[in-house]
């Protein structure tokens, strides 16, 4: 999972240097079985998690802690949100030992001031609010506020009060396998949102979705958050990136903001193109459910609940990576196409049920065939029996400030939600 060095100043030309680059840099082929996770969390006050945690104070005590033992990146998202970034290991056992590690030692850091990892993908507490300073997320506000009412509303909350976890897996051995891959990781999503659908109430109100989370990604800027048409990867990638509306320019000073309207495709055809590094910052801002990168960032599940994170990584490395698992996955999800229903209900949602308890076991008997740990094993079929076989996703417990200690909610108590009114 390592971007090939390469010079970014040379000016584009034409729509075939956009796919050039795109081939080149976003669809690397070659032996796959890397696994790299990204963890976010919300953060909170145990004392009062309506009040605001400054990034500050969390540097302040991740620094005083230390680096993670094994190399994994602390980043901040603009509202706060703590970013835990895997190296790539090989195979998800090895990914989630490294990760577990990581993550406790950024919990036990956090934890003397009395702050919470949340152990949901949106904010339950409060409405949201940016704290980082950036040119970036300047522009990135000032575009979402220009691209219509949807993107307005939901744009200020996917940046500042909402929380994945992201799984990237390799590309493939070639372009026939990346391809089966990039099909497959698709066709899983309405069963996956559905299954670690975990976002429920978002600044004290119930959404009326299981995934809060997915609704706000559903209604944003449809043109850079959808799935790419198209069979041939690269084309469709590159074309995607051609009629995607530019977001920001990067220039010297704090001002990367640019007036709305202009696809990238327009500015390629303009008196002053972009270059390479222009393509690469764009792509960076667009957000589509599987993103390629040299390797896939799987980006539409649901921030977990702490004991259960672990889970969706076996799941879907043993998924893309066992021939038999990928084949017997793929059947289970045919025809359940429907990512809003699917966010919205969860498993309760026609038929995912069903779908969702075959692909975790298909997991299951690829995961026992290569050997994974048995704890990690053990995880997968603890959360395919309390959850998935009883038609259940982390959205149907009690939210908790406590990550060791939330329990299903019992059942005669989970009614179906009203929506949020909008």
């Amino acid at each position: 999972m390592t971007v090939i060095g390469r010079d970014t100043t040379e000016r584009l030309r034409d729509c075939a240097d956009v796919r050039g680059f795109v081939e080149r840099v976003c669809f690397k082929t070659g032996p796959p079985g890397l696994v790299g996770t990204e963890l976010e969390w919300i953060v909170a006050d145990r004392a009062d998690p309506t009040r605001t945690v400054p990034i500050e104070l969390l540097r302040e005590l991740l620094d005083a802690g230390g680096p993670p033992p094994h190399g994994s990146s602390v980043t901040f998202e603009p509202g706060g949100q703590l970013e835990l970034s895997s190296a790539a290991f090989p195979g998800a056992t090895a990914c989630w030992q490294a990760l577990e590690e990581d993550a406790l030692h950024v919990r036990a850091a956090l934890a003397p001031a009395g702050l919470a990892l949340l152990d949901t993908a949106i904010d339950p507490y409060r409405p949201p609010s940016r704290q980082l300073v950036h040119p970036r997320y300047d522009a990135m506000e000032a575009y979402f506020a220009a691209a219509g009412p949807d993107s307005a509303e939901t744009g200020p909350v996917m940046m500042n009060a909402t929380a994945a976890l992201q799984v990237n897996l390799d590309t493939g051995h070639d372009l026939e396998d990346a391809c089966r891959r990039w099909r497959l990781l698709h066709d899983l999503a309405p069963v996956l949102i559905a299954s670690f659908a975990n976002s429920p109430v978002h600044a004290g109100r119930d959404t009326g979705w299981r995934s809060g989370r997915q609704r706000v990604w559903q209604r944003l800027d449809l043109e850079r958050t959808t799935m790419p048409p198209g069979t041939d990867l690269a084309d469709a990638w590159a074309q995607y990136a051609l009629d995607a509306h530019v977001m920001l320019r990067r220039r010297d000073g704090a001002d990367w903001r640019v007036e709305h309207g202009t696809t990238f495709a327009q500015w390629l055809a303009s008196d002053d193109p972009p270059t390479e590094a222009d393509l690469d910052l764009h792509l960076t801002t667009l957000f589509p459910p599987v993103r390629p990168r040299g390797w896939f960032e799987v980006r539409y599940l649901d921030a977990q609940p702490w004991r259960w994170w672990p889970v969706p990584v076996a799941v879907l490395t043993a998924l893309v990576e066992d021939p038999e698992a990928s084949a017997e996955a793929a059947a289970a999800c045919a025809g359940h196409d429907d990512w809003a229903t699917a966010a919205r209900d969860a498993l309760a949602a026609p038929g995912l049920r069903e779908a969702a308890l075959a692909c975790f076991d298909a997991a299951v008997a690829a995961m026992t065939r290569s050997a994974e740990h048995p704890r990690l094993l053990g995880l997968v079929a603890e959360f395919r029996d309390r959850y998935v076989a009883a038609g259940r996703s982390p959205a149907d417990d009690p939210l908790s400030l406590d990550p060791e200690s939330r329990q299903p909610r019992p059942p005669e108590s989970r009614q179906a939600r009203p929506p949020e009114e909008t």
